[in-house]
Formats: C-alpha cells, sequence, structure tokens
C-alpha cells in the first residue's frame, strides 16, 4: 500500500516528461495504465539494454500496465473513453490540438468524467505563438534564454547535459496533479492542467536572470557568479586530464583554501566582485590544480571545509559510496533501477516490472 493507493491514472504520453511524472505516481502505489500505440512507446527500442529491455523505459515505466489501444479507430476511441471515465488522473503528451482532433478534448473530459484530472504535457502549451512550434528538450532551452548561458570559455553554447525542461514538467505536471487531487477532495470535481515544459523551465532562471526580468541586461557567464565568472564556482584541470570543482562561494571557503595554499594574498580578490577581478585567482587556482591528479586533490581535501568535488563520470558516480549506503541504485529481477528520489520513512521499496507491449 503506497500513498496513492486507490488513484488510478491513464497515461497516453511518451518519452520523458509524462512518463517521469506517472512513474512517480506508480512508485507510490498508484494504478497506471499506459496507453501505447501499436508500435509501442518509442522508447521501447532506444538502448541500452538489459535483461530485455531499454534500461530508460523500464526505469520511466515500472509498475505500470500496458495498454495497445488505436486511437485512430472508433473502437480503440471507445476502449479509451471507458477507461478515461474510470480514472482519477488522465495524462496526454500529444502536441496542442491533437487530442481534440481525436475527440477527447478537455471540455468533452470534464462533460463525461467531470472529477477527473486531465494534464496536458506540451513543450509550449497549449496557446501563445509556440503552441505548435515542434520541440525536443534543447529547442525549449534555447527559446527559454536557458541554452544561451550553457557555453563553454568561448561563448558558445553548446548541447546541455541534463535535459531540464523536460525534468521540470515532469516535476511540475506532478505538483499540479497533486493538488488538483487534494482539490477534488474539497469540491468533488477534476481540473484541467495545461503544463508547458517552456512553463516549467523559466523559473530556474531567477538566480542567474534577475537584471533580465527586471527589464535590464541578460547574464552572461564570464561576469555571473553561478556560470564560470568565480573562480570558487569552477571547474579546473588535474595533471592527469581529469577535472575537480569548487562549488561553494562563501567567504569560509575562500580563506580556507587560499590560506592552506599559501596564498591569502588573493583573498580579497576571490572575494570580490565576478569578471575580470577574479582572473588572478582562477589562474592561480589553474595552475595549482594542474600539479596533481583528480585523486591526489580528493585525498587532500578530505580533511579541509571546502565545497569541493571530483568531477565523476556516470560510472564512477554510480559506484560511490552514498549511493550504495541511500539505497539509490537497486538491482531486481536482472535489471538496474533508479530508487524513487520520495522514499516515506517506515517504508520498503523495491522496483516493480515495466510492462512488455500490451501487458
Amino acid at each position: 500500500m503506497g500513498k496513492l493507493s486507490g488513484i488510478r491514472v491513464v497515461d497516453c504520453s511518451q518519452f520523458l516528461p509524462g512518463p517521469m511524472m506517472t512513474v512517480m505516481m506508480a512508485d507510490q502505489g498508484a494504478e497506471v495504465i499506459k496507453v501505447e500505440p501499436p508500435a509501442g512507446d518509442p522508447v521501447r527500442g532506444m538502448a541500452p539494454f538489459e535483461n530485455g529491455q531499454s534500461v530508460w523505459f523500464r526505469n520511466l515505466n515500472r509498475g505500470k500496465q500496458s495498454r495497445v489501444i488505436d486511437l485512430k479507430t472508433d473502437a480503440g476511441k471507445a476502449e479509451l473513453w471507458a477507461l478515461v471515465e474510470s480514472a482519477d488522473v488522465f495524462v496526454e503528451g500529444f502536441r496542442p490540438g491533437v487530442m481534440a482532433r481525436l475527440g477527447f478534448a478537455p471540455d468533452l473530459v470534464a462533460q463525461r468524467a467531470p472529477r477527473v484530472v486531465y494534464c496536458s504535457v506540451s513543450a509550449f502549451g497549449q496557446s501563445g505563438p509556440l503552441a505548435d512550434h515542434p520541440a525536443h528538450d534543447m529547442v525549449v532551452q534555447a527559446l527559454a534564454g536557458f541554452l544561451s548561458v550553457n557555453d563553454g570559455a568561448d561563448g558558445a553554447p553548446v548541447v546541455p547535459g541534463v535535459p531540464a525542461a523536460d525534468m521540470a514538467a515532469g516535476l511540475t505536471a506532478l505538483s499540479a496533479v497533486l493538488m488538483a487531487l487534494l482539490g477534488r477532495a474539497q469540491t468533488g470535481r477534476g481540473d484541467y492542467l495545461d503544463i508547458a515544459m517552456f512553463d516549467s523551465l523559466l523559473p530556474w532562471c531567477v538566480h542567474i536572470a534577475g537584471g533580465a526580468l527586471a527589464g535590464g541586461e541578460p547574464p552572461r557567464s564570464a561576469t555571473q557568479r553561478s556560470l564560470g565568472g568565480a573562480a570558487f564556482y569552477q571547474v579546473y584541470a588535474t595533471a592527469d586530464g581529469r577535472h575537480v570543482a569548487l562549488g561553494g562561494r562563501e567567504a569560509k571557503f575562500v580563506r580556507t583554501l587560499l590560506t592552506a595554499l599559501g596564498r591569502p594574498d588573493l583573498i580579497a580578490s576571490a572575494e570580490g566582485e565576478a569578471g575580470a577581478g577574479q582572473a588572478p585567482v582562477m589562474a592561480f587556482l589553474r595552475a595549482t590544480f594542474a600539479t596533481r591528479t583528480r585523486d591526489e586533490w580528493t585525498a587532500w581535501f578530505t580533511h579541509r571545509d571546502v565545497a569541493f568535488a571530483p568531477v565523476l563520470d556516470f560510472a564512477e558516480a554510480l559506484r560511490a559510496p552514498h549511493i550504495g549506503e541511500r539505497g539509490l541504485l537497486v538491482e531486481a529481477n536482472g535489471a538496474h533501477h533508479l530508487a524513487p528520489p520520495i522514499r516515506f520513512a517506515g517504508e520498503h521499496w523495491s522496483p516493480a516490472r515495466a510492462p512488455e507491449l500490451g501487458a
């Protein structure tokens, strides 16, 4: 019995944002029925594979049922209506207008199933000039301003390592659905939720884009403390071609490290404004970190109170003791799962299987 036991979710979404949201519900006991076209969710075929299933698919669809429905047929539409009318939550991730053309517009669902919480997840929302613009995560990041500060030393934007817009939308959708279910307990009626990747990501800029938000200049990485303009929020190469990161700008960290390295004269510069004034500190730290290997620096920092980290690849990160101690990587049924980030005290979680197509 999980916190969401008794909640039925009908999920027509594919790829990342919608399935990420609904697997978090399935992990907490919701009954999630994944509606797939005859060919299945395309993620089923995306490598790498482990024990016969896509690792991506398994981790975003465990604990769900799979129902194959061809929504281009009248029989398929009737089958989906039967599911929707029995559901608490209905999720779809098609481009705006698709569900209306199929006969499942929000107002029609509200008429036939007034208690259903209907959640649409799209790139730019159901209205506005960008509503019909095709996009995956990076296009959203580009149009929301984020890609402009995902840049290297030359100032050129690079492909982001994290699908932040996708994940922001999944988390926002989860919060919105749970709020709507709480509201329904008071009113007896469901809601319609228009969740956009763009809208969900945008608030993530408030700590870096305050000037632009206030009508001024956009942030530039070279002069922004969180984006590479500060010596103590920076990545440095080590003697073995690997990297370490300093990730804490507080004065105590600055003083601890520069004193230990014999350069207290640089403290004032390191505590100053981001930008050109940080150049002497960066140059010193760049030369210093290049004198030892990544692991030698990791050992050197062990007992020093500085926000420091070796830059690990995913294989190293997933083998780290912290992952094991907190049970964040679980092996079950011959496959590996990332544990849900939401876990309740006193409750044991073990991964359910991801469904085969139609199972």
